[in-house]
């Protein structure tokens, strides 16, 4: 069998690319590694977000189009996305990048600053943010007093004045499952734990060989291998280029929850950098994220002691109470493969994509960098590269296209709470179905629901994730298509492990 598009990667942009293209009537297989998400698309801060700091590098274009994607992917997945309010504490301290073009002219017009971020930059700032992407459905920003507002009672005494703007929060790795998913019912091969060895032309076709020894044939290769990006074009797929991709780590750490109310925080430093402090799962608080060049192998990034430490320090210069390694109860690092633009810094380095065609033959595609908020937008583009080879292929389908379990209004999350609870199902668990299935939590309540592993995770639940979002091992279901790695026991995740093993015989 011959399809059109052969894809390597089954991160957000190959999952996304292989929904656009399936749904445009292409034939289309997708091979990754190992598991959806496994690697940078589950490891990031959980933003569809416009990059309010990437202004001070006048990356207008990419936030523009980030800001605009805010809600048309909010619409199309209230389940796993939902508007979050973000506070930004102003504090003295805080400083630009010195590297960034902002930065620069400030400190010609405004000497006296010495590189500080002063408070009417930071409100013109937010006011672009407002404005550049036709907001609709999200507030926008306003002033608080911390002194007075509950956002405030976390915080260090010193800081009196903040202000509060909107963006949203995703279940990446999730995301990129639904994507999958969709792609899948619509008539995409999804293929994981299938490593490809080598990528060949072939007269007009790909030849493409997988670790198992079988071949597959396309009209068109896309590389969006993410961080093996480079590796597939040198000693994959053997293409000659000048392009490279540049490796960043971003670490995040996980400690009980810091505060009560649902907002996140904005921390801005003294080194310029800008971290921040999030509600995760409803117990915790994730911070993140770091930025430093990783030069090692990116297949199992971790959380150094230094970033931890850093993390840690960051955020205790904004709470009142400090934040200490020994709180930290689970960590996880990515590593994204942003195009090496020659930046001086990984903080500078573009978080704008590229797209680089080698037509050369049979089409090959390779795609360098992106971020989940534009992860659509990416996959329109490739497309639109892609379309001279495909002139039979139909026009663009995705915007407002509600991915699985998504097809209910923005604010219809307790109407499907509601409806869950009619069912017999307990608060907690309803709202966990809901976040994570939407209206695809009542198909699942209605099979039989066998064993309860813990936090109301059952066999149902399982199959469920095996029948239709490609899991196949315990770490799959605890920790990407969903978290509750955090919520069970030693014992309970085990029971899980070997539930896991017995039904995929043990082939894991």
């Amino acid at each position: 069998m011959t399809s059109d598009l052969f894809i390597i990667g089954g991160g957000i942009n190959g999952c996304g690319i292989a929904r656009d293209a399936v749904g445009r009537g292409l034939s289309v297989t997708l091979a990754e590694q190992g598991d959806l998400a496994q690697a940078t698309s589950s490891k990031s801060t959980k933003l569809f977000h416009g990059g309010l700091r990437y202004l001070e590098f006048l990356e207008i274009r990419l936030v523009r189009e980030s800001l605009q994607e805010r809600e048309v992917l909010l619409r199309a997945m209230p389940h796993i996305a939902r508007p979050m309010r973000f506070v930004l504490p102003l504090d003295p301290a805080m400083r630009f990048d010195s590297d960034t073009p902002v930065s620069r002219m400030l400190s010609r017009l405004m000497p006296w600053e010495k590189g500080r971020r002063p408070a009417l930059l930071i409100r013109a700032g937010l006011f672009l943010y407002d404005h550049l992407g036709g907001r609709k459905i999200l507030p926008g920003t306003r002033a608080l007093d911390l002194t007075r507002a509950p956002e405030g009672e976390p915080l260090q005494n010193r800081l009196t004045r903040a202000y509060e703007y909107s963006d949203v929060w995703v279940d990446d790795a999730r995301l990129v499952a639904l994507n999958a998913r969709d792609a899948a019912e619509r008539g995409a091969v999804i293929m994981t734990r299938a490593p490809v060895t080598e990528a060949r032309r072939e007269g007009n076709l790909w030849r493409v060989t997988l670790a198992d020894g079988s071949v597959h044939h396309a009209r068109a290769l896309v590389n969006a291998a993410g961080p093996w990006v480079g590796h597939l074009i040198h000693d994959v797929i053997h293409l000659d280029t000048k392009q490279s991709v540049r490796l960043v780590r971003g670490s995040h750490i996980v400690v009980p929850k810091l505060y009560d109310h649902n907002k996140a925080y904005f921390f801005q430093g003294p080194d310029g950098r800008i971290i921040f402090a999030i509600p995760y799962q409803r117990d915790f608080t994730v911070l993140g994220t770091t930025d430093i060049d990783h030069q090692e192998a990116p297949d199992n990034p971790v959380c150094t002691p230094e970033e931890e430490e850093y993390l840690c320090t960051f955020a205790s210069r904004y709470f009142a109470k400090p934040v200490t390694r020994e709180q930290i109860v689970w960590t996880y690092s990515g590593v994204r493969p942003l195009y090496d633009d020659g930046a001086k810094s990984a903080t500078a380095a573009t978080r704008d994509y590229v797209l680089s065609l080698d037509d050369k033959g049979a089409p090959c595609l390779n795609i360098f960098g992106g971020k989940i908020t534009t992860y659509r937008r990416l996959a329109e583009h490739a497309l639109e590269k892609l379309a001279p080879f495909f002139p039979d292929a139909r026009a663009a389908w995705t915007a407002g296209v509600p991915l699985p379990g998504g097809d209910f209004p923005v604010d219809g999350v307790e109407a499907q709470i509601k409806a869950l609870r009619k069912l017999g199902v307990a608060t907690d668990r309803a709202l966990r179905l809901v976040r994570a299935y939407g209206t695809d939590a009542a198909h699942i309540i209605a099979r039989p629901q066998g064993r309860e592993f813990g936090a109301g995770l059952t066999e149902a639940e399982l199959e469920w994730m095996i029948e239709h979002e490609f899991a196949r091992s315990s770490e799959d279901v605890l920790w990407r298509r969903s978290k509750l790695g955090l919520k069970l026991s030693a014992a309970e995740a085990e029971a899980v492990d070997l539930w896991m093993r017995d039904r995929m015989g043990g082939a894991i």
